[in-house]
This record gives structure tokens, sequence and C-alpha cells, in this order.
């Protein structure tokens, strides 16, 4: 196991902005009395991943936000199909963007590829309305 943590990367289909995501995932875990994200494949290198990684997640091509994990539950639905339960914390921590393509399923993120949290404050990229980051994405600025 190496030092730094590793991250999981998954995509939020359909999600047009973090503030969106911010709503689904706060439904999801007032209806569910819990937040976790679901997936097919429980990841084969778990310990690392709990070693203080996040779930990273890529909206309208970029890495916007991350998740810190929690846990993994592997489970069976009615079927006896697996499935893994990836146990996340609640709060979404904005990232600085990052240009990422799209994939199925979940990948792993290493410590070098995921973004730095972005700056917090009135100053903070967070803190920008989506029209100024779109604006800025166009004009190469981000």
């Amino acid at each position: 196991m190496t030092d730094a943590p590793l991250h999981l990367l998954k995509m939020a289909v359909g999600v047009a902005d973090l503030g969106e995501l911010r709503r689904i995932r706060a439904a999801r875990q007032k209806e569910r009395g819990g937040s976790w994200v679901y997936t097919r494949n429980h990841p084969r290198r778990a310990e690392e991943v709990l070693a203080g990684g996040s779930i990273y997640w890529v909206i309208r091509g970029q890495i916007r936000v991350r998740q810190g994990v929690t846990g993994f539950h592997s489970e069976r639905d009615d079927n006896g199909r697996a499935y893994c339960l990836i146990e996340v914390d609640p709060e979404l921590v904005p990232t600085l963007l990052r240009p990422w393509r799209p994939f199925q399923g979940w990948r792993y993120l290493t410590p070098a590829d995921a973004p730095p949290d972005a700056p917090m404050g009135p100053g903070g990229i967070a803190a920008m309305p989506e029209r100024m980051l779109a604006e800025l994405r166009a004009l190469g600025l981000l």
C-alpha cells in the first residue's frame, strides 16, 4: 500500500451542475437514511481507498467535486447478483476543474491525477456561478 490514498472516479450521468448533484445526493440520503453510491463491482483495492480516499464526480466532462469514502459493503440482490455499496461522507467538496472523458462504471484515480480542493470563500472558484464557469472554460481559462 502507498502513503497516499487511492481514489475512485464516477460519472454523474444526467447531472447538469454541482447544485443539481447536491440536490440529488441530499434527496437520496434523506430517502435511504445514509449516504452511499451503488455499483456492481466491489473495488479490489478497497483498502487503499479506505486509507483516506474519495470518490470524485465527473459532471459534464469535468471533475467538479468529491466525497470522502468511509466504507464498502458487498451485498446480493433478490436474484443473487452481487453489488457493492460505497459508503460516502455526505459533504460534497468542490475541486478545481479537471477535464475527463466519459467512461462507464467507476475508475481508480491516482493522487497525482486528483484535482485539489477548490478555494472556498467569496473569491473561490466554488462560489462562481455555473454560467461564469462555463464561459471561462470556453475561453480556455479553466
